[in-house]
């Protein structure tokens, strides 16, 4: 509700090392747009720091997004949960017009300048679209209509997918997949971010 998925998250950790990958974690330096308490489902009266809240996911190994460079890395996943549309960008707030963070920004574009992979799970891909919906990028939230919509009006092409699955934009050298925008269960989400961590891997290694 005000960071990344626990689940998605960890998931793609999961997958990633058991393929073989080196994990590089990070996540900007800054405070969350608002901290949620979880159990009550409800606004908490406190602030969280991005970053430091990242570190509990990455076991304390974790980088400041605007330390790491496009060079560094062979491609990059997001995970979802709402703070990707609260932190790295601010589509919960202003849809169709959200801005990304500038040093999530940077990396994102001089990744995809690269030809290097870009993944996004759940809700991510509006980060995707807002820097590369203008090249008309094919991606996946799932099948909610107003997302998708909102998505569509930056530019990129949505296409309806399963909680499973996954939507690749080869040219664009994207992957996407829905995970609790639409899954039930733990299980279908790392069905999804499975196929995504190979696919993302696939490409890296081509």
């Amino acid at each position: 509700m005000d960071g990344s998925e626990i689940h998605e998250a960890t998931l793609t950790l999961y997958f990633l090392d058991r393929h073989g990958a080196e994990i590089v974690c990070m996540a900007p330096d800054k405070d969350q747009m608002d901290v949620v308490d979880h159990a009550a489902g409800k606004a908490a009266a406190e602030r969280r720091n991005v970053l430091v809240e990242s570190a509990r996911i990455a076991r304390g190994k974790i980088h400041d997004v605007k330390t790491v460079s496009a060079k560094e890395l062979d491609g990059l996943i997001l995970p979802g949960g709402f703070g990707a549309a609260k932190n790295l960008c601010t589509f919960a707030t202003e849809g169709a017009d959200c801005k990304v963070d500038p040093e999530v920004s940077r990396l994102l574009r001089d990744l995809h300048a690269a030809g290097k992979p870009i993944g996004a799970l759940c809700i991510a891909p509006a980060v995707v679209a807002s820097l590369f919906g203008n090249e008309g990028v094919e991606l996946t939230i799932g099948n909610d209509a107003g997302t998708a919509a909102a998505l569509e009006k930056m530019g990129a092409k949505h296409t309806n997918a399963a909680s499973t699955g996954i939507v690749v934009d080869e040219k664009a050298r994207i992957v996407t997949t829905p995970c609790y925008m639409t899954a039930r269960s733990i299980r279908e989400v790392g069905e999804g971010a499975e196929q995504l961590v190979r696919k993302i891997l696939e490409m890296v290694r081509v």
